[in-house]
């Protein structure tokens, strides 16, 4: 009777976005409210658009929310963005990787290669044994922008099966207002449930034509307990951030800009689990200590040409690094050659270096509004592993080489029809190191193609149609190419040379609509309706063993699948309230079992009301979550359903002596469920109240 009427409460909420819809026609309203999210500008589409006339399917998270929130996961990150939700541990600050509309999890090889990471541009990757994919500090970022599905391939590389996740640090002209030339930001945060404390401090400098911004945070949480009182071991931890960024305009009216940013999160974790992902396996290997370091280093230089509309140039050249180093292991005495060298000594690491230049042409003419996108990205992927016994053939090493050339127009007529086709080709080169050759790989050399075309067209101010049609190859990786296994109980695994490249051929199709005045004087309504039908053929995943039987690939291309649903993004501003609501259905289906992939997560609502007091600059809010259970062709991804209650607060006082202070305050799980996200291997957080107060100080 609970799950009946848990997913009956889902249907309801979803239901209110149409009464509105059937209001009386009043005259459409543009919004650029922050409680209104399709009313943001998207930047990595192309040519800056508002997210309601994109058409893709598009988030932004500002950094107001990430203030409010205080997320420490991509689970907290992602709570109210449709189709997307963080997939491994809990809690786990380095056991979670993304999963965007049933692509991608914590414990698939190769599972984040479907999903294109950046963060200031500078492409991001890594993937080990029972670990997550993205170890950066949220603290650094003003921006997370979610682009779903294949579409992203164009712009961010072949292969985005689900989608890019694009992180933008800070800038120092997001805490300098018009005359002022420093300021100096202090913050402080707590939460209860693992006793955790987080201090920072913020520096803005502008100096002529240039500006500078320095920060540094520090982190620390005890173990974090469930619901139910039970503690989730392996949840405490130590760390570190720091980013120093700056940016000098000059040239004619400042049309040319270069851009220097550097970045570094370094996390500590004492006797932690070997399993970072969490689930049954937590105790079957032990504890140890895990230390990582995660940079990114870019510098951008753009020219505007502002006198020439065929040029708006950007080169950027970039580095990211990520290494993991493991030691002190609980069962070190186990450690041996072959599968148990897992619990060795042992350090990891994913170094990509890029050079990425892009031109926007503005070929704009008559009727038509017309751009042109067309660039080249060079990039050269370094995987390293080895332990106190030597290479890894579970963690291959060897250097893996892109060079993609893509083109994406962007027409639009008479403010009414838009429509964006692309297509990038990426050439790729994959050889295996020293280790890797000696156990059989040789050097791959393939080609990926990735066409779309995407159309808009706005029947009024109120109502619009939006559909794409995309196509993406995504070429083997090191890991799939050249892991091995030695022989035990079953025969061995060797090296998978030959693999076909994975392909996903995507529909989407949508409607948008905005309305103004409907309510009261002022108010304004948006909401986007997507649908998706996503074919994977050619699918790479391990090949299965039989005992007594030959030796095998340790990948191979055995598996299709269909990956269909919907999406709905909707939100209600007005002067004194708010309320949004983020809704996604996936449903997939394995061709060859007829089961629903173990990536699958749960049909869900999340609802969020509150109320706006200008006079006492106050924002509350309340948020509600609802997920229905789901049977995948896992039992550890299968769950049942549940729902979660948070309250938030946020003062913010613009006038006085206290002009500059922010004090947010949120209580999470408020009724203290005892629950666990089907995508998530061990249960979540109970009762979390989080306090955090910061304070601008500018000169």
């Amino acid at each position: 009777m609970a799950i009946r009427s848990r997913a009956f409460r889902a249907q309801l909420l979803c239901s209110v976005p149409l009464i509105l819809i059937c209001a009386g026609p009043v005259a459409a309203q543009e919004s650029d409210g922050f409680f209104q999210m399709l009313g943001r500008i998207i930047l990595g589409a192309g040519t800056a658009k508002v997210a309601i006339e994109t058409p893709q399917a598009v988030t932004t998270i500002e950094e107001a929310e990430l203030e409010r929130d205080q997320p420490a996961t991509l689970s907290d990150l992602f709570k109210s963005v449709p189709g997307v939700q963080g997939a491994g541990a809990s809690a786990r600050v380095l056991g979670q990787a993304f999963n965007i509309r049933g692509i991608g999890n914590s414990e698939q090889t190769a599972s984040e290669a479907r999903i294109i990471v950046t963060v200031d541009g500078a492409p991001k990757f890594y993937e080990s044994y029972r670990m997550g994919s993205f170890f950066g500090d949220l603290d650094l970022y003003k921006r997370v922008e979610v682009l779903r599905g294949p579409a992203s391939s164009t712009l961010y590389g072949s292969g985005a099966i689900g989608g890019a996740v694009n992180f933008t640090t800070k800038d120092a002209s997001d805490y300098l207002e018009e005359g002022e030339t420093q300021a100096f930001r202090f913050s402080s945060g707590y939460e209860s449930n693992g006793e955790g404390v987080k201090l920072g401090v913020l520096s803005a400098t502008r100096v002529g034509n240039a500006e500078f911004l320095a920060a540094l945070n520090t982190t620390s949480s005890n173990d974090k307990a469930d619901g139910s009182g039970t503690r989730l071991a392996g949840t405490a931890y130590e760390g570190w951030s720091g980013l120093l960024k700056g940016k000098w305009s000059f040239g004619a009216e400042g049309e040319q800009s270069l851009t220097f940013s550097v970045s570094r999160t370094d996390s500590d974790l004492d006797d932690t689990p070997v399993a970072q992902t969490g689930g049954a396996t937590v105790t079957s290997f032990g504890l140890h200590d895990l230390h990582s370091v995660d940079d990114t280093i870019t510098l951008t230089w753009r020219n505007e040409f502002r006198d020439n509309p065929l040029l708006d140039l950007t080169v950027q050249a970039s580095y990211t690094d990520t290494s993991v180093e493991k030691s002190d292991y609980s069962l070190g005495a186990l450690c041996s050659v072959g599968t148990f060298q897992v619990l060795c000594d042992s350090s990891y690491g994913y170094a990509t270096t890029t050079l990425k230049v892009e031109n926007i042409a503005d070929l704009s003419a008559g009727g038509w509004e017309n751009y042109l996108t067309f660039g080249v990205q060079v990039m050269e992927q370094e995987r390293t592993a080895t332990s106190s016994l030597g290479a890894l053939g579970f963690h291959p090493g060897g250097t893996d080489s892109r060079i993609g050339a893509y083109v994406q127009g962007e027409f639009t007529f008479a403010e009414r029809l838009t429509i964006i086709p692309g297509v990038r080709v990426d050439f790729g080169e994959q050889v295996p190191n020293a280790a890797s050759a000696a156990a059989g790989g040789t050097a791959q050399e393939d080609t990926a193609v990735s066409p779309k075309i995407a159309a808009m067209y706005e029947i009024n101010d109120s109502f619009a149609l939006f559909g794409s049609v995309a196509r993406t190859e995504r070429m083997p990786t090191l890991d799939e190419l050249y892991s091995t296994q030695a022989a035990g109980a079953l025969p061995a695994r060797t090296v998978s040379l030959g693999l076909e490249k994975e392909t996903a051929d995507t529909v989407e199709l949508g409607f948008t609509f905005q309305r103004g005045n409907i309510l009261s004087e002022g108010d304004s309504f948006q909401m986007k309706v997507t649908a998706f039908h996503n074919d994977v053929t050619n699918m790479i995943a391990v090949t299965p063993r039989v005992a007594g039987g030959p030796s095998v690939p340790y990948f191979s291309n055995i598996a299709a699948a269909e990956l269909w649903g919907g999406e709905i993004e909707a939100a209600y501003d007005a002067e004194r309230w708010f309320a949004q609501l983020a809704y996604a259905h996936v449903r997939t289906k394995d061709e060859t079992t007829g089961l629903t992939l173990a990536d699958t997560p749960a049909e869900n609502v999340v609802l969020t009301l509150g109320a706006k007091l200008p006079e006492q600059a106050l924002t509350l809010g309340w948020r509600a979550s609802y997920f229905d259970d789901i049977t995948t062709s896992s039992a550890t991804t299968s769950g049942t359903s549940y729902d979660t209650h948070d309250l938030f607060l946020t003062w913010a006082p613009e006038e006085g002596a206290l002009a500059g202070l922010e004090v947010n305050l949120s209580v999470e799980n408020i009724f203290d469920e005892t629950y666990r996200n089907n995508l998530a291997l061990d249960n979540a957080v109970g009762r979390n109240a989080k306090l955090s107060i910061a304070k601008r100080i500018a000169f």
